[in-house]
């Protein structure tokens, strides 16, 4: 056998111990990213500064502030978070509501979903009035917009508890809008429902 000119390399002899030391270091690598997560993003304008206007000329009325309401979400101690909100006139009685997508504040992965609509009698502390969607339902939202008095969301879910929860494999496209006493659900753009994603 010919022996190489090169020194021995302590790497190409790796013991059980240098494993260990390794899987320790990446561990600690790992937890710190789990606990050094940045701030909650935040729209530039803060949600009570959204403003809607009123019919008839009336001055501009300001939307309920998603981050002063304490949902029927339950997150532990990991807290919830507001994903993403927005302000319009839902019951066109001329006052803005706000819709929230709301979800725990989960270190990593993406917890499920739950959508709200808030409301803020004069004088009152904002509230909420509707659940769209509940976290039980175990579904993520996306592409969320509020517009013309319509709530359009996409829904993405999981076919059975054995698809893995990182890779949903069933979408919905689902529309709300106010009618008589109640928010009515409706299938989005045609073909767009229940398919794989």
């Amino acid at each position: 056998m010919q022996t190489s000119a090169l020194p021995d390399l302590a790497h190409t002899d790796a013991k059980p111990v240098h494993w260990l030391a390794t899987a320790t270091a990446m561990a600690a690598v790992v937890a710190a990213a789990g606990l050094l997560q940045p701030e909650a993003a935040t729209a530039t304008a803060a949600a009570s500064e959204h403003r809607v206007s009123t019919q008839g000329g009336a001055p501009d009325a300001t939307a309920p502030d998603a981050a002063a309401v304490t949902f029927p979400l339950d997150c532990g101690a990991a807290g919830q978070t507001v994903a993403d909100s927005a302000p319009g006139d839902l019951d066109g009685d001329g006052g803005p509501e706000t819709v929230a997508v709301v979800r725990c504040a989960a270190g990593s992965g993406t917890p499920p979903s739950g959508v709200y609509v808030v409301t803020q009698p004069s004088g009152a502390a904002p509230r909420v009035v509707a659940t769209l969607v509940d976290p039980a339902q175990k579904l993520n939202v996306t592409d969320f917009t509020v517009r013309d008095g319509r709530i359009s969301a996409t829904l993405l879910g999981y076919s059975s508890a054995d698809v893995p929860r990182c890779c949903p494999d069933e979408q919905e496209s689902a529309v709300w809008q106010w009618k008589g006493n109640a928010f009515i659900k409706s299938a989005g753009p045609a073909g767009s429902t229940a398919q794989g994603v």
